[in-house]
């Protein structure tokens, strides 16, 4: 069975909770800050520096995906700023993984990143906002006052860094394989039918 999948997810929806919970029943590792540690690793830069390039590099893009090429080539410009260099730090990390053939990825455009692989499973987690807002108050104790705008933020962010880099839309059904809703499953349920899903579709082919 193929076990490589990517989780894009509405903030405070719980796509990453369904990520790790899918990747320890079916027994591949599991891919979110782990991707920084091992960009840090490969840039040189400390894991602090990344995380705060990776936050700004939500709201400032400068570089593009088709540019990654050059980064596996390894022809950076010296003149490259950090976030360009953490972009495609990260690029070049999830191709690995996309190479070793299993794993689950939770964001950073991995699905993008992975789009020419063949068997890849592509899924957008998603929930009413009132449910988001009820999570996030309760799992990540935002003040009651701010979740809404919280999560506003963080999807604007998300959607916005996505769509420079890819040229497509996030969230839109065609870059998907399978969409769940979590207001009316719980992470447990959701992570099942992932499994469901890729297990069908492997024995289809």
């Amino acid at each position: 069975m193929k076990k490589l999948i990517t989780i894009s997810r509405e903030y405070g929806s719980g796509g990453r909770i369904v990520g790790a919970k899918l990747a320890e029943r079916i027994g591949v590792p599991f891919y979110d800050r782990e991707i920084i540690d091992m960009a840090a690793q490969k840039s040189g830069l400390s894991r602090e520096i990344i995380e705060k390039a990776e936050l700004r590099a939500k709201s400032q893009f400068s570089y593009t995906l088709s540019s990654a090429v050059n980064f596996t080539e390894g022809a950076v410009a010296d003149t490259m700023s950090m976030n360009e260099k953490l972009f495609l730090a990260q690029f070049d990390v999830i191709t690995q993984i996309g190479e070793l053939g299993e794993g689950v990825i939770v964001g950073r455009c991995a699905d993008y990143v992975l789009r020419d692989l063949p068997g890849v499973t592509n899924v957008f987690v998603h929930a009413r906002l009132e449910d988001r807002m009820e999570r996030c108050i309760q799992v990540y104790g935002t003040d009651p006052a701010k979740a809404k705008r919280e999560i506003l933020s963080y999807d604007k962010a998300r959607r916005n860094y996505y769509n420079y880099h890819t040229s497509q839309k996030w969230g839109d059904y065609v870059n998907y394989d399978l969409a769940i809703n979590t207001s009316h499953v719980d992470e447990d349920c959701a992570a099942d039918l992932i499994v469901e899903y890729i297990t069908k579709r492997n024995n289809k082919h």
